[in-house]
């Protein structure tokens, strides 16, 4: 019973010892320099496939809709023509807009790895000078006392 007591109290006292700091990575994620720099590079490097994926978006619904208009006075030649017209672009849209969900994606993911990197380097780089045992990422509560998360974010802004 003594030597428990014991054991408990050396871990007790080695616990009050150990520094510990949370940081919310979501909030560096959306408020970091790098993060909001990263968001509009990514904006102007997919703009121009953007506006040409609502061009075609367009111009597939300006020819549905002048195929329904016209349906009853077409032909049944040319409404099979028209449909497959429309078959067409509707799977030329579908095609271009999947490789560009799958590209815009994939350059995010590159983005946030990059963030995340450097991100993890100012952290340890805190916890170093700060002698900070143990630093946890997102958390139900903590307290502001051991939030190093607008250090992080002034740390990425240099």
């Amino acid at each position: 019973m003594v030597c428990a007591a014991c054991v408990f109290s050396v871990a007790q006292a080695q616990a009050q010892d150990t520094k510990i700091a949370i940081f919310d990575s979501q909030r560096v994620m959306r408020e970091s320099v790098p993060a909001k720099a990263a968001e509009a590079k990514l904006k102007v490097e997919f703009q121009k496939r953007g506006e040409e994926l609502e061009n075609l978006a367009k111009k597939l619904k300006a020819t549905a809709e002048k195929y329904e208009k016209d349906a009853p006075l077409l032909s049944e030649a040319d409404r099979v023509i028209r449909q497959r017209e429309i078959t067409e672009l509707d799977q030329t849209f579908k095609r271009k807009q999947r490789s560009y969900n799958e590209d815009v994606n994939q350059r995010q993911n590159e983005e946030i790895a990059s963030l995340v990197e450097r991100a993890q380097k100012v952290i340890k780089q805190i916890a170093e000078v700060e002698k900070i045992d143990l630093v946890l990422q997102d958390s139900v509560y903590h307290s502001a006392r051991i939030d190093i998360t607008d250090k992080v974010l002034k740390a990425l802004s240099k």
